[in-house]
């Protein structure tokens, strides 16, 4: 076959296949070219979820004749002043969105320029562009598409239904309305609840507004703020509670100089920061702006603008790893609001309302037991006996449990089913999970020694043989050298077996055969698919779990008043190892509620 150009119309449609992909793909486009032109409302209008009809309108700074009928022809744009693509302040520059869109649809664009003494209107129908007509539109811009993919039909058999299509939009303008609280978005149309962002104003305070109108009440009451720089990069926004989490990534937010982004990065990175505290296959929930300098990102890599690249992506990834960490760890031993919300659920009633974090100032207030010996209530020697949940007996002059009311996780009061804790605070009533709490304990304790290169071992006085299948003990045997820095010190045993020589003095007398077992199964699971300081963790894991206190076990007073005084003084306390709540809070004016009191 001969080679041959292909005509103007048909490379237009062919474009459009690049930039718009569906309804909200469009959506985005001409949502962006409204916030370009400096909107300060933008108005989003739906049918049958984009397909029918799509409206959007803006308050902006219009366009001239000239503009207008520049606006339409591809690879023209008002967004490059200069021509410089290495450094984009505007949403939009490709130029492609209008011409593409009318190549596959009926386009109108009604509009005015502050100067104008009247509007002006274009139409655009299946790619064939008509003159510019006068027009009696008052101000700003107008976009009008309908019959989206009439010229190309093909492309509607891969449309979802309305419903999704409007849901998909849905998530657009709440992206585009997270980064943007200075200006006032509106979505409606069939198929849909009408969303209405109002103006925020502009600051910390006015994104944390935005956020919880975006995101609703239940993720402000579970989200800390995070804000951190380096090198001339900053990181802000909030982020969520481990025990909050999610089935899918779909609530995380990230945006890059305020445009909206999915990257793998980022991604990898929040994975990264969450991993000792999630379980397997959840997500968390969170809003990130990062905010660089345009010189050193490339948002010209992705037809729809979703992605970017980083002159120094290992820059942007340490920033954000580092600063959700941090956070998390700030946030120290508080969980998740769940409690009062269940209870509010049970009777019927609203959730208790989120706590004021209006500003990023707003973190929860740390636990004022600092290090152990700090409260009159912690014990009279050291922490917990090595290797046992045991604390020294209280001395005689110690102060009544009481006073201990006012500690983040207050008193202890009682053990129920020899399994949770109950703890009485100044305002309400705290339930721990022991086996949970004491989990994330020993495993904070493991990660500190092995951080310091030092994990304490013990000697057995007696070498324990292992016999497991001939793969279980090459798994092990393999990982002998970094087994060793964790305080297990194994060696081969003959086929199908193993000696273990020395145990984490941490644990104190243990089961070292189902220590080992249980390492090898962690091994299998892991393979080769983690780096080593993942493995390591997740061995650690496995060692906290198996051999903390366990559900079942008699606490006494004093035991259970150490265990709290050292979740409060432990990072991530408020979680076990698989991100399940260590304890739930029930506010004294919940529990009035349930028995008819308020």
């Amino acid at each position: 076959m001969r080679v041959r150009r292909l005509d103007p119309v048909t490379i237009d449609r062919i474009a459009a296949g690049e930039v718009v992909e569906r309804p909200a793909s469009a959506v985005k486009e001409l949502v962006e070219n409204a916030l370009d032109a400096g909107a300060r409302a933008v108005e989003i209008v739906l049918e049958e979820g984009g397909r029918r009809l799509i409206r959007v309108s803006d308050d902006g700074a219009g366009m001239d004749a000239a503009d207008l009928a520049l606006a339409v022809e591809r690879h023209a744009t008002s967004k490059l002043p200069d021509g410089d693509l290495s450094s984009i302040a505007t949403l939009g520059f490709r130029g492609e969105a209008l011409p593409s869109i009318g190549s596959v649809a009926a386009l109108v664009i009604d509009t005015r320029a502050e100067a104008s003494d009247h509007g002006l209107s274009i139409r655009v129908d299946g790619g064939l562009k008509q003159p510019v007509r006068p027009s009696s539109w008052p101000r700003g811009t107008r976009v009008e598409v309908r019959d989206l993919f009439a010229a190309t039909p093909a492309r509607l058999k891969f449309l979802k239904s309305p419903r999704a299509e409007a849901q998909a939009v849905a998530d657009i303008v709440r992206r585009i309305a997270l980064s943007r609280p200075d200006v006032a978005f509106t979505l409606a149309g069939d198929h849909l609840t009408t969303l209405e962002f109002r103006a925020a104003g502009a600051g910390p305070e006015a994104l944390a507004r935005r956020i919880a109108q975006a995101l609703g009440e239940e993720f402000a009451l579970n989200a800390f703020p995070v804000d951190a720089r380096r090198e001339g990069v900053r990181l802000h926004g909030f982020a969520g509670l481990p025990t909050w989490h999610r089935a899918t990534a779909a609530q995380q937010y990230v945006f890059v100089n305020g445009r909206p982004v999915r990257d793998k990065l980022f991604a990898g990175a929040v994975r990264g920061a969450y991993a000792d505290f999630l379980p397997a296959g959840r997500h968390p929930a969170l809003a990130l702006f990062v905010e660089i300098d345009p010189r050193e990102v490339d948002v010209n890599v992705h037809p729809a603008k979703a992605e970017v690249r980083f002159r120094d992506p290992g820059l942007v990834r340490g920033l954000v790893v580092g600063a959700l960490k941090e956070a998390i760890l700030a946030a120290r031993h508080r969980a998740s609001e769940t409690g009062a919300s269940a209870l509010a659920a049970l009777r019927g009633g609203e959730p208790r309302r989120a706590q004021d974090w209006s500003s990023v100032g707003g973190a929860p207030p740390a636990p004022r037991t600092g290090l152990w010996g700090a409260h009159p209530a912690a014990p009279a020697q050291g922490r917990f006996a090595e290797g046992d949940f045991v604390a020294p007996a209280a001395r005689p002059d110690a102060p009544d449990a009481s006073e201990t009311s006012d500690a983040p996780l207050g008193a202890a009061r009682a053990q129920v089913h020899e399994t949770y804790i109950l703890a009485q605070t100044r305002d309400g009533l705290v339930i721990v999970d022991q086996h949970a709490a004491h989990e994330r304990l020993v495993y904070e304790r493991l990660k500190r020694q092995r951080a310091e290169s030092r994990v304490a071992r013990q000697p057995l006085l007696v070498p324990v043989v292992v016999e497991m299948d001939d793969g279980a003990v090459a798994r092990v045997l393999d990982a002998a050298g970094e087994l060793e820095t964790l305080g297990l010190v194994v060696e081969p045993f003959g086929p199908g077996a193993l000696l273990v020589r020395e145990t984490p003095a941490l644990l104190g007398e243990t089961d070292a055969r189902r220590l080992v077992r249980d390492v090898a199964d962690t091994l299998a699971e892991d393979g080769a698919a983690l780096g080593l300081e993942r493995r390591l963790d997740h061995v650690l894991a496995t060692v906290a779990c198996h051999h903390s206190v366990r559900a079942g076990r008699r606490l006494r007073p004093e035991e259970m008043n150490a265990l709290l005084r050292e979740m409060e003084a432990t990072p991530g306390a408020g979680q076990c190892n698989h991100g399940r709540p260590t304890y739930v809070e029930l506010k004294l004016s919940d529990i009035e509620k349930l028995f008819g009191r308020r």
